[in-house]
């Protein structure tokens, strides 16, 4: 007998929430029946999700950024079978690939010029591990410093640079001198950098926790207080990087010139992970800096013949479908609609972000009735009330978006770049409509929200 996913897959359709319960993580199965987000999806295409029901869902967070082409896309998919059936020498370790080379090319074609070399990795937690060392190395020195409520990753050392304690909490000792300052703060910044010791501050040009823009001259003035203390400057552009924020590289909105730029999720087209720094060719001259160091730092699988073919698929796909272009339009009409609500509704705080990175904040509102139901649920677990708009946006809507951050009271969007007028559409209908119904107390949308606090108080008690 032949081995067959698609019959495999048939015969065990209805019971992956048992093999998670039994093999893998069951509380992530608890979380999802406790929302109400235990769905069965069967298909994907571009941003959309269909169950077995065929009921079609918007997806608006993208496998939190990776398929910004959107999913299942045909020219990546072609790409990929072209690949398998070429017979190609792959990962011959005594030798460099073609396709990698390529790749490196293409993507150095939009980068600052004054990054002009490429290391490959498998993710984008890898392509933080890099940086450090590869910082650690051209500086000879010892201390990093990012921002507080960044995300770098989960690995050990990116984990050391993660400036959220819940995902710290539990996982030390971490790497020493490793400091975080906050964010859009530059007194800060130059008091940690004036002492001449840091090799590289990393940061997220737009903070994925929580879509924190930064102010005009904040990334500007990062670069020049990096030159004037010797310091590294890092752009984190994994989840930022690729058209994101309506620019190829959302360093791209303010000018700068990082010393290194990390990049991952998307460049994968949604297959192949793959993850990538690029970097000045003083920092790769000198981290390879002899033919004995020619291995000195690298990852087994991280060049691989399909990676490679599915980024130059999809920086190509990019390129033809104009994406970067549609994010900053769509993700722009998108951040307007919904500030244009805020009048009108008293929990509505703002819309902000660039492209299609953007957060939906909530705020206490005025009114005696609708401050007294939000600091039951603040009392309960602060953030809750974004839980109370997710959920339904979800069930009632079929719209698929998270919190934004532990803590939070955020929403965050961050869809395929190939968004229609049709969805945007969608997404602005489905936020009204879930929003004007947290303003009706009582109503079913507070019924949901005294479930959630009374969860939240059990979790606690525990």
């Amino acid at each position: 007998m032949s081995f067959n996913i698609a019959n495999l897959i048939a015969q065990n359709f209805d019971h992956k929430f048992e093999l998670h319960e039994q093999h893998l993580n069951n509380q992530m199965v608890r979380v999802l029946r406790t929302i109400g987000y235990d769905r069965n999806y069967k298909k994907a295409m571009g941003q959309y999700l269909y169950d077995q029901d065929n009921n079609e869902y918007l997806d608006l967070l993208s496998g939190f950024g990776v398929f910004a082409v959107g999913r299942n896309h045909p020219t990546v998919i072609s790409a990929l079978q072209e690949t398998l059936t070429l017979e190609l020498p792959n990962l011959v370790q005594m030798d460099v690939s073609l396709l990698s080379g390529l790749l490196a090319e293409k993507i150095l074609a939009t980068t600052p010029e004054n990054t002009n070399k490429i290391f490959f990795s498998n993710s984008g937690t890898e392509a933080v591990e890099a940086a450090i060392k590869f910082a650690r190395y051209t500086t000879k020195r010892e201390r990093i410093v990012h921002c507080e409520h960044s995300f770098h990753g989960l690995t050990l050392g990116s984990l050391s640079l993660n400036g959220e304690e819940i995902f710290r909490e539990g996982f030390g000792p971490l790497l020493p001198n490793c400091n975080a300052v906050p964010f859009n703060d530059l007194d800060a910044l130059e008091k940690a950098l004036s002492s001449k010791d840091v090799a590289a501050f990393i940061v997220e040009p737009i903070q994925g926790k929580g879509v924190n823009v930064p102010e005009d001259n904040y990334l500007p003035e990062v670069e020049r207080l990096c030159k004037k203390y010797g310091t590294l400057f890092v752009a984190d552009e994994i989840q930022t990087g690729l058209g994101r924020t309506g620019k190829f590289w959302a360093i791209d909105h303010w000018g700068v010139k990082p010393d290194m730029i990390l990049m991952a999720k998307a460049l994968s087209g949604g297959f192949i992970p793959v993850g990538a720094v690029a970097m000045t060719q003083k920092i790769m001259d000198t981290v390879f800096n002899r033919m004995d160091r020619a291995v000195v730092h690298g990852s087994t699988f991280s060049k691989n013949n399909m990676a490679m073919a599915a980024g130059l698929a999809t920086l190509q796909v990019m390129e033809d479908e104009k994406l970067v272009e549609n994010s900053a339009k769509v993700g722009e009409n998108i951040i307007s609609s919904i500030n244009a609500m805020a009048k009108q509704y008293e929990f509505l705080k703002e819309a902000r972000g660039r492209g299609l990175m953007i957060a939906v904040e909530f705020n206490m509102p005025k009114s005696l009735k609708l401050k007294a139901a939000w600091t039951m649920l603040e009392a309960a677990n602060k953030g809750l009330f974004c839980q109370m708009v997710t959920i339904p946006l979800f069930k009632e809507h079929r719209v698929l978006t998270q919190v934004a951050g532990h803590g939070m009271n955020v929403v965050k969007l961050l869809p395929p770049l190939n968004l229609s007028e049709k969805d945007r559409d969608w997404i602005v209908n489905s936020f009204d409509q879930t929003i004007a119904e947290t303003h009706k107390i009582p109503g079913s949308i507070w019924d949901l929200g005294k479930n959630l606090a009374s969860h939240a108080i059990k979790n606690k008690n525990k």
